[in-house]
Order: C-alpha cells, then structure tokens, then sequence
C-alpha cells in the first residue's frame, strides 16, 4: 500500500534532455565497476550495488534531465558525481546506519574528507570504493576550477558526509526533528548546495567569488536545495520511512509536528516546494537584476550569474521528471498525468520562456498560491491575542545596575536625537520620552546580560535602544511613501559609520546615524579585528533586513515561511544583541568550534524562541496597528489556511520544540562535541558559559515582553492617537496625520 497519493507537482518549467545520455550511461557503469563499486560488500553478504541494480537506477538520465546543455565529457563527469554521491548515502547506510555504529562511521568520514586535499596535501591510497571514487573525481574536477569554487564544493561536500552522522544519531534515539531544525539539517546533510556547485561546472560559468555571500545568491541556492530536498522526501517517503526505517524526511517530520494525516502532511509539504520555488523565481527576476545594479557587476560576470540561475532552473525541472522515472523511488500513480519532455530543439528554452510548456494545472497552482500571498488586507483588527503556555526552563536574572542604567539611558537617546522630529515625523517624531521610558530596554539588557559590568550594561542598553529605533525608525520614514529606493540609500550608508580601521566617519545626518556612531566607537576601539569584522556583519544584517521587510511591504507579500524565520533572526537583531555578552570577555573557543552544526544548532535554536515569543506578544501590534506582514502568527495562518487561534498554537508549539531542541543539545549533543574536538577545560568552561548566556538571553527576552507596555492596547491606543482626540489613523502609512 502506498502511504500517499501524490499532490499536484507545481512545474513552471518544462524538463529537457541531454543528447549525450547513451554514452554518459555507458561510461559511468564502466567507472563504477571500475572503482569498486559493484562488487562493494554489504555486512551482512551481498553486494551495495550491481550492475542490474545501477542501470535501473539510471542516474545517467537524471544527470541527462538536469544538465540539458552540457558536452559529452562534462556529462560523463557530472554523472560520475552523483553515482559517486548515491552510493556513498546507500553504503554508508548498509554501513553504519542499520548497526548503529555510530564511531565507525564518524571514522569512514573522517577519512574520506583526506581525498579532497589542498594543492600542497597529498592524498591517502584509497581502502574501498567511495573512497576510490572520490580521489578520482577530485583529480578529474578540482584542477580546472578556480579556488573559490573548490573551497565552496569542498564544504559542501564535507557537510553532505558529515552530517549524516545527525541523521544515523536521529535514528538511534529514535527521534524526529522539529520543521525548522530540519530543513536547515536538510541543506546540510541533503546535498542540494552540493549539486548548485556542480552546476557552475556543468555550465562552465563560476559564481563571482565576490557575490557569493550576498543575499541575492544566497537565496537562490538556499531556495533550490530547499525545493530540490522536499521534492525528493515526498518520492523517497515509500523507500526511506515505510520501509527502510529511516526518520529524516519533511513528510514525517509534518506529521508528527502537526499531528495530521499522511496525506495531510503531504499535501503541506508540496505546500512549501511551491512557496520555495516561486522564492527561487523572486530571487531570479527580482533581487537578482537589483543585485547586479547596487553592485556594478560586468557584463561578463552578470551573464557568469544568468548561466548559473538558467542551470539550476534546469536542475529543478529535469529532477522531477528523472523522480518521476527512477526505479528508485515509488512513482507508478504518476503514469497517467506524465508530462512531455521537450528535445534539446523542441521549444523555447531559459529563464522567462518556461509559459510555453506549462500545464494549466501548474498556472492555476502558481496563481492560486501568488495570489493568497499577495491578498492580505493591512490593519485588519485582530484584537489582543491571547498567549500560548510556552516553556521556559531558566530563571532569569536582574543586573545589580538596573536602576543606574535606566537613569542614563534616557539622557543617551535624547542626546542623539530620538525624542526629535525627522523628515517625514515632524511632529513628535518616531518615539517620545514616555515612550521611551515605557519600553525600560535597560530592563531587558539587565537580564540577558545579568553579569555586565556597569559600563558594559549602558552599552548593551545604548545598542537595543539603537537597535530598536532603527526598527522603528525605517518604515515610518520610509515605509509610509514605499520608498524602498532611500531605505536602500540610507542603509548603504550605515558601514561608513563603523570603519574596521576605527578612522573618521562622516557628519551624522539623523539619529540613526549619530547613535551608531556613538557606539561603533564605545564598542569596537577596544575588539580584535577580527571581532570587529563580525559584529559589524552583525549590525548590518540586521540593518538591512530592515529594507527587506520594506521590500515585502510594498508588494503587499507576506513573506515565505522559511525565508521568514530566517530573516526574523535578522531583524529581530538576534546575532547581534547574543554577541553584546561576549564583548568584554577573553573568548578562547576556536572559530572551527563556532562553525559545527552543533553550535550553529545552539545559537539558531535560542534566536528562534526570541523571535516567536516576540511576534506572539506584538502581533495585535503590528498587524493591526502598523498593518505588517513580518509575523510569524500571520505566516502561518497564510501557509496553513488557520484561524488566528490555531496559527497562535503552532507558533507557539515551534517555540516549545525550539527550546527542547536547545536542551536536547546541551545534554546529548555537547558532550560529544568535547570528545570530537578533545576540547581542553578553559574552552569547555568557555562553551558552558556561552551556554549559560543563551539560556539568561532567553529568560530575559521572555520576561522583559511580560512586563513592557509597548504591546499592551492601551500603549498602542495611546501612540496611535497622541493627541488625545479619541480617534484617528493607525498603522503603516498613516503618518500625515502626525505631521505638522
């Protein structure tokens, strides 16, 4: 019995196929057989794979179907590839998974990451066939590839290895990740960021090593891989979890989570492969181009990026039709409503032409889920909303300093500025004393930085009331007129602000400016460069969120749910304010510790429980005050079709699994990050008390939204009428009436 009927596949481009398939599947089951890999034995007899076995699977065809465009040779080493990456998942499965064996597998990656040696490094001799495979196709690939690109492909690969070992400790315990614990694990241990590489070789146009950390970029691999992986799940789900046993798929992980049908769950998940790939198509059509303008790209280096977007459009068509074909997967309901595959010369081809193939099942699904996205009336009255029970294991704590730093942090905003007007607030501007006074951010840095020295807390004190200003300060001033055009302006401003060399900064023009300047030089005069360096990615992630929510603002766009709760970590300023605490201190955790899963998992985990009790608190406020969309309650009323009570208990369900996902690290999780690593007792006391800090941010967040006016309806009544008429506008885009 099959667990579920396929959806309805949103499919906007049409697939096409490679003319150099035959010689591609007679060359990759000549190099598996070569490598060892049809006669590799399973531990309990037999054989992984054999020749029968590997031309069913056809992965020919899936790279015929995904690389249309490409010559027979880049063919035949793009298939090598992925019969490469198939039989790693399915031997390291027979392996380690079904025996658990979890130091054995830790110790067959560990040694394949040797055959992706650096220029100067020699590589191992090869003991089995992934291993043999690997060292050939380094050989074969790396030399012709630019730095940039194998340092990018060598993460990618090593994640892809690597972080299988979360999903065989998942199985072990027996347990099912959260949804957003998964989808960031997925990119890592799915391997889709690691195909999105091979397609800069396949079409022989390398990203700009100067782009590829920008958003723009950012969000094209990350929303392929995320539409890639769950498109996979919904045809794996027969194999890996009826039968198989295995855990790690988006299907189960929405079921459990939701407590729905298969079915149900299902259904959801091609919810999201939709919502991701039209994520994609936003990034392609519309962050893309502003990405080339605001950074002066060259012609060549503009087309290098069209190739790239063309490549992975390809990918996404040409992998479905291949999951729809492979004997790999359970795909037989599909038979009937096949679509066409179109030759290399059978119709227009590229990004913009896809109108020609689409199926109107796949326009209505597009303009269905478009539409629902783009369809929310600003300012609809909400009401208060009620609050979930939410978990909060930690006690939170109160600085010793708390009243001085009330008393000094009013005399701060109103020096640079806060309590003034500006262009476009005339009249009482963006805050007021009282309001200041009523928000008692003093109140909130006492607690997530309890252990601050007095000087250490003004400053804590100072940046969330910059912080927080600026939140406010960029949409009343220039979300009420849609000019997305000056936020850009200003925020591109900001870095002048904070020089890494600490040399002059320019005249200050606005209280945004003036405080950032103040506190760029309080804070980082004293910071290691390479400290500097980080904070001010911090500060200018979360500054130019700021836009992107203005961006989404104005095209009336609630935000995709998995772009959302990223950008939340964002604007919510979440790296930035966890970093405060660690200013003064001597921090001897090694960077290689910071960038395990582990600690990332930690950190993201803590940001995320912030941000939903956040958006659980100011939701009455910002939807119906200030008519947003950036919150996580309206997210998910949108993508579930809920009522604002059912939507309220998801959230806060996602906060629940959040914080038991925090705890399920520091119990199970970080002592093994201290055998791996044969960490010494300074960094472990080290990681224990960034532990700590991330438990007093959390307590303290949930505690200063519990007693802090700013969400509570008569503080939002009373800034919504501040002169007391007993009625008037409110919200985004009605501050002429404040005006003098």
């Amino acid at each position: 019995m099959v667990a579920f009927t396929y959806p309805e596949f949103y499919l906007p481009h049409p697939a096409r196929l490679n003319p150099h398939l035959e010689r591609s599947r007679r060359h990759s089951t000549e190099w598996a057989e070569r490598m060892g890999m049809l006669e590799a034995p399973k531990p309990g007899g037999g054989v992984i794979w054999d020749r029968q076995a590997l031309e069913k699977m056809d992965y020919a065809l899936m790279c015929a179907y995904t690389h249309p465009d490409c010559d027979g040779p880049m063919l035949d080493l793009i298939t090598d590839w992925y019969v490469w990456v198939f039989f790693f998942d399915d031997d390291f499965l027979e392996q380690f998974k079904y025996s658990r064996d979890l130091r054995g597998a830790q110790r067959y990656l560990d040694r394949l990451d040797l055959f992706m040696p650096e220029a100067d490094q020699q590589a191992p001799e090869p003991a089995n066939a992934a291993e043999a495979g690997l060292h050939d196709l380094w050989q074969r690939t790396a030399p012709s590839m630019s730095s940039g690109w194998r340092r990018r492909f060598t993460r990618s690969t090593h994640n892809l290895m690597v972080e299988s070992m979360w999903e065989l400790d998942n199985i072990t315990r027996g347990r099912i990740a959260n949804p957003i614990e998964y989808v960031q694990m997925r990119r890592r241990v799915g391997g889709a960021p690691w195909s999105a590489n091979l397609v800069e070789c396949a079409v022989k146009a390398e990203l700009p090593d100067h782009i590829t950390a920008l958003r723009p970029i950012e969000v094209l691999s990350e929303s392929f891989s995320d539409a890639v992986h769950l498109r996979n799940d919904l045809f794996s789900y027969q194999r890996e979890v009826a039968e198989e046993g295995e855990n790690s798929n988006a299907v189960l992980v929405f079921e459990r989570f939701l407590d729905c049908t298969t079915q149900q769950a299902a259904e959801l998940v091609n919810d999201l492969l939709t919502s991701r790939l039209q994520q994609f198509e936003n990034a392609a059509l519309h962050d893309v181009p502003a990405l080339f303008a605001d950074n002066g790209l060259p012609v060549d280096e503009q087309a290098r990026v069209a190739a790239y977007v063309k490549g992975l459009q390809d990918w996404q068509a040409g992998g479905h039709e291949w999951h729809a074909k492979s004997s790999r997967y359970t795909n037989e309901q599909l038979e009937s409503r096949e679509s066409p595959v179109l030759g290399v010369l059978g119709g227009p081809n590229g990004l913009g032409t896809s109108a020609s193939g689409l199926h109107t099942s796949t326009v209505a699904i597009g303009v269905a889920h478009r539409s629902r996205q783009h369809s929310h009336h600003p300012f609809e009255r909400v009401g208060p909303l009620s609050l979930p029970e939410l978990d909060m294991p930690y006690a939170f704590r109160t600085s010793r300093h708390i009243d001085t730093a009330r008393a000094y942090a009013v005399d701060w905003a109103r020096g640079t500025g806060m309590f003034d007007s500006v262009p476009g607030v005339e009249l009482g501007g963006v805050w007021d004393e009282q309001r200041f006074v009523n928000l008692d951010l003093p109140h909130c840095a006492s607690m997530i930085h309890a252990d601050a020295e007095l000087d250490q807390l003004k400053l804590s004190s100072d940046w969330l009331a910059w912080g927080t200003y600026g939140d406010d300060y960029f949409p009343l001033v220039f979300g009420a007129t849609r000019n997305v055009a000056a936020a850009k302006q200003q925020d591109a401003r900001l870095p002048a602000f904070m020089p890494l060399d600490m040399s002059d900064t320019p005249e200050p023009s606005n209280p945004v400016e003036r405080g950032l300047a103040d506190l760029w030089q309080r804070t980082a005069t004293p910071m290691s460069p390479a400290a500097r360096d980080e904070f001010r990615k911090a500060v200018l992630d979360m500054t130019s969120s700021w836009v992107w929510e203005l961006d989404n603002q104005t095209a009336n766009r609630i935000p995709d749910p998995v772009d959302y709760i990223e950008m939340r970590r964002r604007t919510f300023g979440s790296d930035m304010t966890m970093s405060l605490s660690r200013l003064s201190a001597e921090n001897s955790i090694p960077p290689e510790i910071y960038r395990t899963r582990t600690l990332r998992e930690l950190d993201t985990a803590a940001q995320d429980y912030a941000c939903f009790v956040n958006d659980l608190f100011s939701y009455q406020k910002e939807i119906e005050f200030e008519g947003e969309l950036h919150n996580m309650v309206l997210v998910v009323r949108d993508f579930l079709g809920v009522d604002q009570q059912r939507a309220r208990d998801v959230v806060g369900e996602l906060a629940n699994s959040r914080m038991a996902q925090f705890q399920h690290i520091i119990a199970n999780e970080l002592p093994g990050l201290y055998e791996q690593f044969e960490l010494g007792e300074d960094v472990r006391r080290q990681l224990e008390r960034h532990v700590a800090e991330l438990q007093d941010w959390m307590s303290g967040i949930l505690e200063w939204h519990r007693r802090c006016v700013r969400y509570t309806e008569a503080e939002l009544r009373r800034i919504a009428n501040p002169f007391g008429f007993g009625f008037g506008p409110t919200g985004l885009g009605t501050a002429a009436a404040r005006i003098a």
